[in-house]
Order: C-alpha cells, then structure tokens, then sequence
C-alpha cells in the first residue's frame, strides 16, 4: 500500500500532470490552468483544537500534494490553491478527511494574515478587527481539493459529507453544511473523454480502467499506438499501482506496452509448463517444443534439467 500511495503522489507532483488532471476536471480539458504557473506549497497542515482543561493540542496532517496557482480565463484572474489526494484503495470517510485539510488550510491562511497585520504594525480600525486579527478587507483563497482514485472499480464510498449522515429529515439537514468530494475515478470517465488529457495521465487512467479486465487491456493497449511508447515513469507507477507483473528492461526509458503485456502472457505459459513438466505430465522436450525454446534454451529459463 504505501509503495502504490508513494509512487502515485510522486507520479502527480509532475507540473504538467498535476495541471492536466485540473484542466480537465474543471475546464473540460481546455487548458486553462498552465504548468509553469502552478507553485508548489507545504504540504504540511497543523490546527490547534483545544484538549483537556482547554489546552490546545496539535494536530499534523499532512496532504499528498499542495500547490498555489493563478488561472487566466477571458481576462479574469483567479488566485487558487489546489490539493490532489491520492487513493489507491476506496476511502469511506474521504469528504471528512479532505474537508479536514481545507479547514486547515484555510484556518492557515487566516493565521497569516494576523501575522502579516502584526509585522506591518498595521493597526485593526475597529475592536471586531482586533478581535478577529482578520481585517474587514481580508480575503482568503479558495482551495480545490481533487481525489484522484488509482483503482478499476466503481467508486463506492460517500461523495459528501450528507451521504455519510443517517438523518434524513429535510428540515434539519437545511441548517448542517455540506462538504463534496471532488472525485476523478478511471471507471467513471467515458472512453471518448480520455483524449481531453495532454498528458500521459490520459493512458494511465485508462489503462488502470481497464486493469481488471485483461482482454479488454490488451485489445486497448494494441489498438492504441501511444501505448507503444509510454515514458518509464508512466509505466512503472501503472506496473505497482495495478500489481500488473509487465516486463520491460531495467533501463529502458521509453517502453512498449503491447510487449510489456506479451512478456506476462508469455509467463504464464511458461508457468503452465513448468507445473506440467513437474508432474511428469509433459517431458522436458516437449514442453520445450511448446514453449518454442530449445532444451537448453528451456532449462535455462525454468531452471528445470533433463
């Protein structure tokens, strides 16, 4: 688990996939939001809560990743934060857990405010300023927090705070805020939507879409040509992500996904034979022949002698 949680968070850090997962959760894969404006931030976010005998405690959270970015569209500036969180496994309490982070952050920004005000001696104008330590002119930035799921299946955990909630009763949700996952999950996005990403992340989501169904992942992989130069990075994390067992070598730095599968199925024959040979169903020169190996060739790939 924390192998796939690893590779996947260093696999989003990348500028350029960070802002197409973004572009095209937001804008439709319009690229709006350009790499070389994205920021990154401390990932790190600490809240106070009060303990016992009003003590404050603290509290480290720490998010995958955190970056500040300022998105042009028709000549309007927006100053945002954006989170990525990645999951390899469904989280059922996800809503809580991102709202969490923003809360954080947001209780972060308010702290810097005061903090700004106390080192320009900027005095509060009134006793709620003073009070408050954010001034009436105080804004904060808003912050978009994008679950991206690394897995086959549907996604079936809450996508709110309200759905984790057993009340019901209209009249009283009114007044209990809610809280939305924001949720990218390969099984959810279309087949003919994969091409609104500019990245590689448009290969990888798909390819983990359809992990679980290996006739399907070949038949894709084949007939798509970018399969048959994907960056080592790509497949790698797409390798320990979806447990896959491909076969490429160790220093290639472009790799073949058509062969890459191939070497699996390849094995798994070879494992059949091997099993056969063992059981003295097969000899070791017939399972060679099937294997399309000579004898040596064969004892020297399954260690098994004549």
């Amino acid at each position: 688990m924390a192998d796939k949680d690893t590779i996947t968070k260093d696999y989003m850090q990348d500028k350029e996939t960070f802002a197409d997962a973004f572009n095209f959760f937001i804008y439709g894969g319009e690229q709006v939001i350009k790499p070389d404006q994205l920021r990154p931030l401390d990932t790190t976010s600490i809240a106070l809560p009060y303990g016992d005998n009003d003590q404050p405690v603290p509290m480290q959270r720490y998010r995958d990743i955190l970056k500040s970015v300022t998105a042009m569209e028709d000549d309007n500036a927006a100053y945002l934060l954006l989170g990525i969180e990645n999951q390899s496994q469904i989280h059922y309490a996800m809503p809580v857990r991102n709202m969490l982070y923003d809360a954080i952050q947001y209780v972060t920004q308010v702290d810097d405010a005061a903090r700004s005000h106390k080192m320009s001696d900027k005095m509060p104008e009134t006793r709620a300023e003073f009070l408050s330590r954010f001034y009436k002119t105080d804004r904060l930035l808003p912050i978009i927090t994008l679950t991206i799921y690394f897995g086959a299946d549907e996604w079936d955990a809450p996508r709110s705070l309200y759905d984790m909630f057993s009340v019901k009763d209209e009249k009283l949700m009114r007044f209990v805020s809610d809280y939305k996952l924001n949720l990218l999950a390969p099984a959810e996005i279309p087949d003919d939507e994969f091409s609104k990403f500019h990245t590689e992340l448009n290969l990888a989501l798909k390819y983990v879409k359809y992990s679980k169904n290996k006739n399907k992942l070949k038949e894709m992989i084949q007939e798509d040509a970018a399969y048959k130069s994907v960056s080592r990075k790509t497949a790698d994390m797409l390798n320990i992500v979806t447990s896959s067992g491909l076969h490429y070598k160790d220093k290639e730095e472009r790799v073949d996904m058509c062969e890459a599968i191939e070497g699996i199925k390849n094995d798994a024959v070879l494992d059949t034979l091997i099993s056969l040979v063992k059981k003295g169903l097969l000899t070791l020169s017939q399972a060679a022949e099937e294997a399309n190996m000579s004898i040596s060739e064969f004892e020297s790939k399954t260690g098994l002698k004549a």
